[in-house]
């Protein structure tokens, strides 16, 4: 199940950035603010929640496994040298807007801070509520300084490509986790199952990182030589 809706996030998240490109200048075929357009908004929310979800939920999983923090750490290095790879390509690209702290950089933090609690779902579902609540109520001047726009609760949204901040959704992953333990103690079966789940959900799913890596380049590629010459 993990591998499927992971996949189905990619696919959302390819539809979400294909579109994106098709609304920048030099290709001119949308003219939509998805910064500010509501369902853009709604459907992006949707994509990052359903990748944190997955990342608590496999945080979870492998706490029950025993599953040697080597492995987890390993992981974490390789996602970590993914997303300062998007940071130099962003800069190399969109130089004025360039991504500081998107989606990959938000996994990384999130998973060291809620590794611990991993064996601790009940704390983990309280703590994730609050850290939903801050992110989502609190906007505080304070952290308007760029060196604190990483943690959220800004009084604006900053000038970059992507931006997910570690409040509110760290509160995805703490969710995760809570919501792993929960399916668990209902001998949820389905949680790991890949009998009923599609190959291709499968290889997307167990490939994201190389998928999410991959695709922008392959689309704005194709796009440039349909558009840029």
């Amino acid at each position: 199940m993990i591998d499927a809706v992971r996949g189905a996030a990619i696919c959302l998240m390819i539809v979400y950035h294909f579109a994106f490109d098709l609304n920048l200048p030099w290709v001119g075929v949308l003219h939509t603010d998805f910064n500010n357009h509501v369902g853009w908004l709604a459907f992006r929310a949707v994509i990052v929640s359903a990748f944190l979800l997955t990342v608590g939920i496999s945080l979870r999983l492998a706490c029950e496994a025993r599953v040697a923090p080597v492995r987890v750490w390993t992981r974490l290095v390789r996602v970590g040298l993914c997303a300062a790879l998007v940071t130099v390509g962003s800069y190399l690209m969109f130089p004025r807007t360039f991504i500081t702290f998107g989606i990959l950089h938000c996994i990384v933090v999130c998973s060291l801070i809620a590794w611990p609690m991993a064996a601790r779902p009940k704390l983990a579902l309280a703590l994730g509520v609050a850290a939903i609540a801050a992110g989502s109520l609190l906007r505080l001047p304070l952290f308007d300084s760029p060196a604190l726009q990483w943690l959220g609760m800004m009084t604006h949204k900053p000038a970059t490509e992507d931006y997910v901040p570690l409040l509110p959704w760290l509160g995805a992953v703490l969710l995760g986790i809570a919501l792993a333990a929960r399916l668990r103690l209902r001998q949820q079966p389905a949680l790991v199952s890949t009998a009923t789940t599609p190959a291709w959900a499968r290889f997307l799913g167990r490939h994201s990182l190389l998928v999410y890596m991959v695709h922008q380049p392959l689309l704005l590629g194709a796009l440039w030589l349909g558009f840029g010459r």
